[in-house]
C-alpha cells in the first residue's frame, strides 16, 4: 500500500503543481523518491522533527498549496497532536496527514510504534476527516479524492506492504463516505471492516462465504448505508485493528443503540491493553487481542 500510495500521489503531483509532500524522517523510496528528484522545491524532509512538518504543512496550506504530511503513523499523529490540533483543524487547512504502517503493522518494534487508538483521537477533532482503505484499489481513491477535491484536514491511515485489491464482480466502486460492498454472501452474517486486516475477513469469506463491507471513511460516516446493512442482516461482525474504544465498534454500536435497533453486533478489535510484546502481527492479534480466522467463524449466523 505504502508504494502504490507513492505512485498515486506522483501522478497526481505531475498534474497538479499544488501538490506538496512534507515528510518528517522516513526516506524516500521508489515513486516517493522519483517526486524527490523531480520537484526537489515541492518534496521537504524534515527529520526528526515532525511537529516541524505539521507546522510547515499547515503554512503550505494557507498559501494555496495540498500539502501531505508523510511519516509512520505513531509519529505522523501523536507527537505532533497540537500542531494538528491548532495549527491545521482549527484553521481547517487541506492538508493531509499520512499515517503509514498503522495498526499493529509495527508489530516486531513493540508498543512505542503501534496506533491503536488513532482513529478514536483523529475523529475526535473538529473538521478532521477520516479515512482508512482496505486495498489498493481504495487507497489510489483516496489519494485521487484529496488531490483534487478534498478542502478540509484528513487523517489518511494506510498500510505499509503486501496489501492486494479485493474486488469481486459485484463490489461497489469507492466513493468518499460511503462504505463500500466488497462482496455478497449467502447467510445472515456480513462482516464490516476497514484497513488492511480485511485480509482476514476474506480468509473467513472462504470458508463461509459471508458478505463483506469496507468503512473506508470513517468520518464522515455513512450512517445511511449502515442502517441498510443492519436491517439486511441478523449479525454484524465488526473487524478492525484499531482499540475497541472509539473506532468502528463504536461508531456501530452507538448507532444501533440510539436508534433502538435490536440486531447482534460482535466485534473483532484490539484490547484496551498495552502489551509488551515484539513478534508478528499475525502472533500479536491472535494471542493477545484474539483476533482469528476460527474465532470469527464461530460468529457467522
Amino acid at each position: 500500500m505504502r508504494n502504490v500510495f507513492a505512485e498515486t500521489l506522483y501522478k497526481e503531483a505531475i498534474k497538479n503543481e499544488k501538490i506538496y509532500v512534507v515528510a518528517a524522517d522516513i526516506s524516500p523510496a521508489g515513486s516517493m523518491e522519483k517526486l524527490r528528484k523531480k520537484y526537489p522545491d515541492r518534496f521537504v524532509n524534515t527529520g526528526v522533527a515532525e511537529q516541524s512538518m505539521i507546522g510547515i504543512s499547515a503554512g503550505l496550506a494557507m498559501r494555496g498549496m495540498k500539502p501531505f504530511a508523510y511519516t509512520i503513523a505513531t509519529f505522523a499523529l501523536y507527537r505532533p497532536f497540537e500542531m494538528i490540533r491548532d495549527d491545521i483543524c482549527y484553521q481547517n487547512l487541506p492538508v493531509t496527514i499520512v499515517g503509514m504502517g498503522a495498526g499493529t503493522i509495527y508489530s516486531t518494534l513493540g508498543g512505542t510504534h503501534l496506533t491503536q487508538e488513532d482513529i478514536s483521537i483523529a475523529r475526535s477533532i473538529p473538521n478532521m476527516t477520516v479515512l482508512a482503505p482496505s486495498d489498493l484499489y481504495e487507497i489510489k481513491s483516496c489519494i485521487k479524492y484529496l488531490s483534487k477535491y478534498s478542502k478540509n484536514p484528513c487523517y489518511l491511515r494506510i498500510g505499509k506492504s503486501g496489501e492486494k485489491d479485493y474486488i469481486f464482480k459485484e463490489s461497489t466502486k469507492w466513493k468518499f463516505g460511503k462504505i463500500r460492498k466488497i462482496c455478497d454472501g449467502k447467510n445472515k452474517t456480513c462482516i464490516l471492516t476497514y484497513g488492511p486486516i480485511i485480509k482476514t475477513a476474506i480468509e473467513v469469506k472462504k470458508k463461509s462465504n459471508i458478505a463483506i463491507y469496507s468503512a473506508h471513511t470513517l468520518k464522515p460516516f455513512d450512517y445511511k448505508s449502515l442502517k441498510s446493512i443492519l436491517k439486511k442482516y441478523k449479525k454484524i461482525i465488526i473487524l478492525e485493528d484499531h482499540s475497541e474504544i472509539g473506532g468502528l465498534s463504536s461508531i456501530c454500536k452507538e448507532f444501533a443503540h440510539d436508534n433502538g435497533i435490536q440486531n447482534k453486533i460482535k466485534n473483532f478489535s484490539l484490547k484496551d491493553k498495552f502489551f509488551h510484546f515484539y513478534g508478528s502481527q499475525k502472533e500479536l492479534l491472535e494471542k493477545k487481542h484474539g483476533i482469528t480466522v476460527e474465532k470469527i467463524l464461530k460468529e457467522v449466523v
